[in-house]
């Protein structure tokens, strides 16, 4: 709990600082350009600046609620820093694609802790695939949610009609299952297992 506190906070910190510093914001986010004269520490500082307090806010409620329940399992397969390391390597993973599509687009910039918290999501999910999620108070099963947010994560990637960078949700989110995965390979048979036994208290 303290380590998922922690990147709250220093995230909470560094976005309301870049708020009200459009400097230190242009220094942070992820730019492909900038990243091609070597400044690859946007490859991870894009993960703790956000467009708004609203971005900011859904994805670090996010991060507690689903933190709270990830960072044991990872602490316990790998020690103290597992939990960390997954959510940092989270950020760059997610980014990946984004960065190889548009490397050469000038234009392109791409900022917030979507991908590496989308990554705690599905790891969560992954573990318990029929827990309730509740999505702006309503009761959905995880599960549901997963394909929900999966289906319309490509069709609105594929549409491109917003500013929302729906490719580093989904490598997020694919990144924190196969993470999950090669940490305790028994999740697999599982989430199987569970999927297979509908219930809204697995």
């Amino acid at each position: 709990m303290l380590v998922t506190l922690l990147l709250i906070a220093v995230t909470c910190a560094v976005s309301i600082t870049c708020f009200s510093n459009r400097g230190m914001l242009e220094s942070l986010l992820f730019w492909p350009p900038a990243v091609a004269r070597g400044e690859f520490h946007r490859f991870v500082t894009h993960g703790f600046v956000h467009a708004d307090g609203q971005h900011l806010l859904f994805n670090m409620v996010t991060l507690f609620f689903f933190g709270r329940a990830v960072a044991p399992f990872f602490e316990r397969a790998t020690g103290p820093a597992g939990f960390p390391v997954f959510y940092l390597a989270g950020i760059v993973v997610a980014i990946l694609p984004s960065y190889l599509r548009h490397r050469r687009d000038p234009g392109y910039r791409s900022l917030g802790a979507s991908g590496a918290v989308s990554a705690v999501l599905f790891a969560y999910i992954l573990m318990a695939p029929w827990s309730i999620i509740y999505v702006f108070v309503v009761p959905v099963p995880a599960i549901l949610f997963a394909a929900a947010y999966t289906a319309y994560g490509f069709y609105a990637g594929r549409l491109g009609a917003d500013n929302v960078n729906h490719s580093a949700h989904l490598w997020g989110a694919g990144y924190g299952m196969l993470a999950a995965l090669i940490v305790e390979p028994r999740l697999g048979p599982h989430f199987i297992e569970r999927l297979l036994s509908p219930g809204f208290l697995s």
